[in-house]
């Protein structure tokens, strides 16, 4: 029987770590070819990994919650035939060599002295595979050494270069979390040669809780061992996809200066033409036909009248978007929310934009959404009204500049202008509201842009052909 190293995989060009959520197999369990091993989480969305080959599990090298990085081995598998291991980059894997005896070593080629000579650094001694994963874990009789997950390769690098494992502990780590990455690791070396590491370093601090009044304390004592305080509230703690959002929300609102625009529509038309045309276009194109896919066609057609609306900043520095990619926030069934993004949505028809919608909806409550889904959005749709919410003003999703929130189609009584004079019908009005950044578009592009949605949307032709 021959050893499988499982790397973790590319996930997307800004993707380059990812967490261990869940193991869904076990050490011993046997595999097939395409089942899923474990699932892991990105900044940008959750995935499945599964197996290359068929084969027994032999050895998890990351548990729950580690964070592990692009070309990583996460797990050992036992196959037949010759030893392999999936696609790697020299980046991921250079200096690393996984040995049957379940040790992590070094390739001598990579220093000048010898391995013997080498190990003897404090705290970086050659230790067994779960000691190097799982840095958290010691018997209760030792201290433990290690407080920080660090991954093969940011070890292999310090070791290298004659970093104790007690000064790798204070490096500040720009990954997720904190984590030290291989940059990280190589501007400290650089500015640890010019000997000005003291910005690169934070010194551990003990967190202190300052209870306040007596009640205070006893509460924060009684949420220790339980999720509930002696006043009877619940405690809940986020999960990592909440945690996220709620960064990604507050960072938003320190980045860009946030203004709202609203407008009512009459979008009698397109209600109609839905009606009469839904069950011929489900028969066929085999996919219903929303409301969705004909609010992101008409965003699409005003942003190409307004371009400047599909923009980004960087410091002093418009970025002007070649390509129209308008994102669509889902709700999920946990509570939680991502937006999937249709790429180049005013190149689709609408059948195109229809089946982009349904598909990424369908798999994003499915959690089977892949991280480039997810990415390089230049504008973002939210369809309050799908909760009964008449307007709302939504916050941008950064890079972005700009969002727009659609409210309910609410049957309304409303003047109608005919040849005859002033009538008073049955109309379906809806409310648009448009959240911009101040700082790159102001009221006029941002009203503009606005009623030129609302316009397509009232313009709708009722005779188009599906």
């Amino acid at each position: 029987m021959a050893k499988y190293n499982l790397l973790l995989p590319r996930m997307g060009e800004s993707v380059s770590e990812a967490t261990i959520v869940k193991w869904t197999k076990e050490v011993g369990d046997s595999i097939e070819i395409d089942e899923t091993i474990l699932e892991i989480a990105t900044d940008k969305v959750d995935s499945d990994i599964p197996s290359p080959v068929a084969g027994k599990l032999v050895e998890q090298l990351f548990q729950n919650d580690e964070i592990a990085q692009v070309g990583d081995v996460i797990a050992i598998l036992e196959v037949e035939g010759e030893i392999g291991s999936a696609p790697a980059t020299e980046e991921s894997t250079q200096g690393i060599e996984y040995e049957a005896d379940n040790q992590y070593s070094i390739k001598e080629e990579l220093f000048d002295t010898p391995i013997s000579e080498t190990a003897s650094i404090p705290g970086l001694e050659m230790v067994s595979e779960d000691q190097v994963i799982s840095n958290d874990q010691s018997s209760e009789d030792e201290p433990v050494k290690n407080e920080r997950f660090f991954s093969p390769l940011v070890k292999s690098i310090a070791l290298e270069e004659g970093i104790s494992i007690d000064e790798l502990q204070n490096v500040k780590g720009s990954g997720l979390e904190g984590r030290v990455t291989k940059q990280d690791i190589i501007k400290y070396i650089s500015e640890r040669s010019k000997g000005e590491t003291k910005a690169q370093v934070e010194p551990k601090e003990e967190k202190k809780v300052d209870a306040g009044t007596p009640a205070l304390s006893h509460a924060l004592e009684s949420t220790k061992s339980g999720t509930f305080t002696d006043s009877g509230d619940e405690i809940i703690e986020m999960d990592r996809m909440r945690r996220l959002i709620s960064d990604h929300m507050l960072n938003s609102v320190k980045t860009s200066a946030h203004v709202s625009s609203f407008v009512e529509a009459d979008v009698t038309n397109v209600v109609n033409w839905r009606n009469k045309n839904k069950d011929v276009f489900l028969k066929r194109e085999g996919t219903k036909i929303t409301f969705t896919p004909i609010f992101i066609e008409a965003i699409a057609k005003a942003i190409r009248d307004f371009p400047m609306i599909n923009i980004s900043v960087n410091g002093t520095q418009i970025i002007k978007k070649k390509n129209i990619n308008i994102g669509m926030a889902a709700a999920l069934p946990n509570g939680n929310l991502i937006v999937p993004v249709i790429k180049n949505a005013d190149q689709l028809n609408l059948a195109g934009i229809s089946k982009s919608v349904n598909d990424l909806a369908q798999r994003a409550r499915a959690n089977k959404l892949k991280p480039d889904e997810v990415q390089d959005g230049t504008f973002t749709l939210t369809n309050i009204g799908s909760f009964g919410n008449i307007m709302g003003t939504p916050i941008i999703n950064q890079p972005q500049v700009a969002i727009l929130a659609v409210g309910s189609i609410i049957k309304k009584p409303a003047v109608i202008e005919t040849e005859y004079g002033d009538m008073i019908g049955i109309r379906h009005k809806m409310y648009l509201s448009l959240s911009y950044d101040h700082r790159v578009v102001d009221g006029a592009l941002g009203g503009m842009f606005l009623r030129r949605i609302a316009d397509y949307l009232e313009e709708w032709d009722i005779n188009r052909i599906v």
